[in-house]
């Protein structure tokens, strides 16, 4: 799957928004892509994780778990992870950081691959990591759909994605003029409401 055909699925679903937004990493932005309207059509999301994992394991080889930050990485992980024929675990927020709960684990020797829904600033994907990394050593990479940060987001492993794009985002207080005209939004559940069917 080719970086052009990844942007038409995310349009195609409604999923590549353009306004002012304010991202999870508190940054601004005037492209939002909001993976949930890409999620909730299983062909779609078959067919991104579908190249996703041949890429994976084109780049990794052979992986035995996958592992996704919950919420926004459950559904790409475990899809994945079915076209990889691996295992799918995902991490969640105790206390304020990322753990492996629900009496998941992982075994020592397994080779594991982290899998994201997009990387911006790569704060989320070091958490993941992290949390895996009181588990096994052997995180051989990590896999998106989408790379919005171009490749300039460290994860201190590997980074596999379907498209890299460079989507500015800004600090609040260095807004360009035609962003700051606009009107901010917050996506998610109380943000945005609505997608194409």
């Amino acid at each position: 799957m080719t970086q052009d055909e990844v942007v038409a699925e995310f349009r195609a679903a409604g999923a590549l928004l353009e306004g002012h937004f304010i991202l999870s990493s508190g940054l601004r932005s005037p492209v939002f892509l909001q993976k949930m309207f890409i999620f909730q059509d299983p062909v779609r999301t078959e067919r991104l994780c579908k190249a996703l994992a041949q890429k994976a394991e084109a780049t990794f080889g052979k992986i035995d778990y996958v592992v996704s930050p919950a919420v926004g990485g459950i559904v790409p992980g475990y899809e994945t992870a079915r076209h990889l024929g691996a295992k799918a675990v995902f991490v969640e927020r105790e206390d304020g950081r990322f753990q492996l709960r629900r009496g998941f684990a992982i075994p020592e020797e397994a080779k594991v691959l982290m899998v994201e829904d997009i990387v911006t600033t790569g704060l989320s994907s070091r958490e993941c990591l992290a949390a895996i990394a009181e588990h096994t050593k052997n995180v051989v990479g990590a896999a998106c759909l989408i790379d919005r940060s171009n490749g300039k987001a460290d994860l201190g492993v590997p980074l596999v994605s379907l498209a890299k794009l460079d989507i500015p985002a800004y600090p609040a207080d260095a807004l360009p003029p035609e962003l700051a005209a606009l009107p901010p939004v917050k996506p998610g559940s109380r943000g945005i409401q609505g997608a194409k069917a």
